[in-house]
């Protein structure tokens, strides 16, 4: 019962406009503001300046592997990933001023009401359980509810995008999908493979989602997703949240808020408005690199090209085009959230749809499956 169904009947509750005067909230007019994928950013006023009622927050850290043939291989790993949650737990308890810990989607209300912003834990990759999957109650205990499979490439649970040879869910990674089912884990599938996603989406009883991602369809590229993914995520009662990462929203030389929108308006066409949300991959105020270049995305890009040149010698789909840019500067910014939700009025859509795309999406999927 709590797939499509069930979420959508009672997405009328989830998505109020919640307590008026709250200084998360960009305008008392706008909803619920809320990010499918950032950080714990270096500056905490970073978090009330975004207008962020919530966001689920990526606490891993990565650790160097050296490979059998020499090369040095970085993993989310048991021991980094176990350090870095016990900070950021840390970060969170020392500033109850600006964060709470969401350990229940209960707490984006709690956190509106108490003038915090919600924080929800997540991890990129699915490496960080190692040895058994005890490993996942120990993350949970300490406040992970959000688990993404893989990390671009593949590992002992699932395929990822960026690998070779595709392949699916292994017979342990369907162990994890049950495991994560129990603990009432949201379960995530960016950098998944289309096989590992459809897998898991007919394996989990729950609401499966996409934090952060674009549509193959308007990027023919591996890290995209194809329509059945996404329609797939829409069928479990999921979402699906279009990142910031410009190189994979167009292939014009310059990108536009407006290309932004194309993948909103195509997630919405494949899956429904209901599954239609917003993320980000970049810490709040933005990339790094092109807010000190002033979102020069011609000199920006060059950080990027060594990598992109590895993955289209090893002939991974859509790596065969150099990327020219790697954020909308409109949108690489502080006020991002505001600014979207401006661009989807102008762009025509109607503000309910508008309110559940910006975070009523999000708040209706943590309320009823992070529980």
């Amino acid at each position: 019962m709590f797939r499509r169904q069930f979420l959508l009947g009672s997405s009328s509750l989830a998505i109020g406009a919640g307590l008026p005067g709250c200084s998360f909230s960009v305008e008392a007019d706008k909803g619920w503001m809320i990010d499918g994928l950032s950080f714990l950013p270096d500056d905490l006023g970073d978090v009330r300046e975004s207008g962020l009622n919530g966001y689920i927050a990526d606490i891993s850290d990565i650790e160097e592997i050296k490979q059998l043939d020499g090369t040095i291989n970085y993993k989310r790993t048991y021991s980094a990933c176990m350090k870095s949650i016990r900070e950021a737990r840390e970060v969170i308890q020392k500033h109850p001023d600006i964060f709470r810990l969401a350990l229940t989607g209960k707490d984006l209300q709690r956190a509106r009401e108490n003038d915090q912003c919600a924080v929800f834990f997540q991890i990129q990759g699915a490496d960080c359980v190692e040895e058994n999957l005890g490993q996942v109650n120990e993350f949970y205990n300490l406040g992970l509810r959000v688990l993404q499979l893989t990390h671009h490439y593949g590992n002992d649970y699932a395929g990822g995008t960026m690998d070779v040879v595709e392949r699916g869910l292994s017979k342990r990674g369907a162990e994890l999908i049950e495991r994560l089912n129990d603990l009432k884990m949201l379960i995530d599938l960016s950098h998944s493979s289309p096989q590992s996603a459809m897998d898991t989406l007919a394996l989990s009883q729950f609401p499966v989602v996409q934090t952060h991602g674009a549509a193959r369809a308007l990027v023919d590229n591996a890290r995209c997703s194809p329509d059945e993914v996404i329609r797939g995520i829409g069928d479990s009662g999921g979402a699906f949240g279009v990142f910031m990462m410009s190189f994979w929203l167009t292939r014009e030389e310059k990108p536009l808020p407006e290309h932004f929108v194309d993948h909103i308006r195509h997630i919405i066409n494949i899956a429904g408005v209901d599954t239609a949300a917003i993320a980000n991959d970049y810490p709040l105020r933005g990339q790094k690199n092109l807010l000190k270049l002033n979102n020069n995305n011609t000199e920006g890009v060059k950080q990027y090209l060594d990598w992109w040149s590895d993955l289209r010698k090893n002939g991974i789909r859509g790596f065969d085009i150099m990327p020219t840019h790697v954020v909308i500067p409109e949108f690489n910014h502080i006020d991002r959230m505001s600014r979207i939700h401006d661009h989807l009025t102008a762009s025509g859509f109607a503000r309910y749809d508008v309110d559940k795309i910006m975070g009523g999406n999000w708040k209706r999927i943590l309320e009823n499956t992070v529980i």
